[in-house]
């Protein structure tokens, strides 16, 4: 028999734009501008339709400070559905919302708690003996251990710790409010709602230590099923946990072995083939996905010589047999020569001096540093955006541009053998 239910979330991140997909002809762009709303609208749905006694949101409802008042009344919207079925909503702020980080406010509906930044507060529920720890960010790099400030636990109530932070470090995530699982165990909480952390992971079992992860994915480093997690405790003071999802679209990578492909055109056949079975994975939801093509292939110089052609050829592909069902985010070539095709490396005159260069400039780090150098001036004119994340230019390091010359080894060798065709 149920004591209570609540719903812990966070990660909300309202209004974060998901980059520059809109640009892409045949992707979801209905989806992709209003995601983040839509998933918190199916957050405030889920609470009602569950019944729920309070809704938790453990930091990172705002991406930032609001570029307009919109985002704030559009919450005011949001909030006040819960007003109205009296479930109470009780927050932390956490880096990307921290006090100085927002210079646009509203004041929030009745039933709406927001945890001070200056000090760990308690909010007590008496009608279900239910205790909330909480406390928000004043700054983004906050750095303290704010889970050390936490106060005792509310003796014959269930005690929640809600706490945006990256405990001992999380992939991915700036290093904030840390502190360890014995900080945490040492409060004597029934359950710690966490924050900050887009990847929903169940830290500890008992208590229960849970980051819910963000509610909806914005970019490929957020694979996956994006939600809350709904919490029902027993009348033992034995809380379950179900996770519920929320995004309305989804981001997937796909791996494609091209080794058995005669061509291009078998491997736009073999994307094609990998996304219709990721779609029917996730249900049918909106899917943006990047594809990775790797294995010894004898389509490898068509693919590489060609780079934009053969990505967009794939994007084709996905626009004809899947609709605006999936998008192609991105495509990375991994692919190499099959065996048979090694006679062209040891070729004699141009064709094999370039190969022999290239390996020589490769396998040396000296000589990928000094490369690096020469390209220096050239990626300080790169927009800025083409500079930021995992595959953002950068020639200071070596193995980027290692990358990068396998990336055009392939072009140089078929505009070589072309030339050496015509003449």
């Amino acid at each position: 028999m149920s004591l209570f239910n609540f719903i812990h979330a966070a990660d909300i991140h309202l209004d974060s734009p998901l980059h520059k997909l809109d640009a892409y002809e045949g992707s979801p762009k209905e989806e992709l501008r209003h995601a983040t709303r839509r998933a918190f609208e199916n957050l405030v749905n889920l609470a009602i339709d569950e019944d729920v006694d309070f809704l938790l949101i453990a930091g990172d409802l705002y991406d930032g400070d609001w570029k307009d008042y919109n985002t704030g009344l559009y919450l005011v919207s949001q909030l006040r559905k819960l007003r109205e079925a009296e479930i109470p909503v009780l927050i932390v702020a956490g880096n990307h919302d921290a006090a100085s980080k927002i210079t646009k406010t509203l004041r929030l509906p009745d039933g709406v708690t927001m945890f001070a930044s200056n000090k760990a507060e308690t909010t007590e529920l008496k009608r279900i003996g239910v205790a909330v720890h909480g406390r928000s960010f004043s700054s983004a790099a906050t750095t303290k251990n704010l889970a050390k400030t936490y106060p005792s636990p509310v003796p014959g109530c269930f005690n929640i710790g809600l706490l945006h932070t990256s405990l001992n470090g999380r992939e991915g995530h700036e290093p904030y409010a840390p502190c360890s699982l014995d900080d945490l165990q040492s409060k004597g909480y029934n359950y710690w709602a966490l924050g900050h952390a887009h990847q929903r992971e169940v830290v500890l079992e008992d208590p229960v230590v849970l980051f819910s992860g963000n509610t909806q994915g914005r970019h490929v480093r957020e694979c996956g099923p994006k939600g809350c997690v709904l919490v029902t405790v027993d009348d033992s003071g034995r809380p379950a946990t179900n996770f519920k999802p929320l995004d309305v679209v989804r981001w997937g990578k796909i791996e494609i072995d091209a080794s058995g492909a005669d061509g291009g055109y078998g491997v736009v056949d073999l994307v094609t083939e990998k996304l219709s079975q990721l779609l029917d994975e996730n249900g049918g939801l909106p899917l943006i996905a990047r594809v990775e093509i790797q294995g010894s292939s004898p389509a490898h110089a068509e693919l590489a010589g060609d780079v934009e052609h053969w990505a967009n050829e794939f994007r084709s592909a996905a626009i004809d047999v899947l609709g605006g069902d999936a998008c192609i985010e991105k495509v990375k070539i991994q692919t190499s020569y099959p065996p048979a095709t090694g006679a062209v490396r040891s070729k004699e005159g141009p064709v094999g001096e370039l190969n022999r260069c290239l390996d020589s400039l490769e396998s040396d780090p000296t000589e990928l540093l000094s490369l690096g150098k020469t390209l220096e001036e050239l990626a300080n004119k790169t927009p800025r955006e083409l500079k930021e994340g995992e595959d953002g230019v950068n020639p200071e390091d070596p193995h980027w541009v290692a990358e990068m010359i396998r990336h055009v080894r392939p072009m140089l060798l078929r505009r070589l053998l072309r030339k050496g065709a015509s003449q």
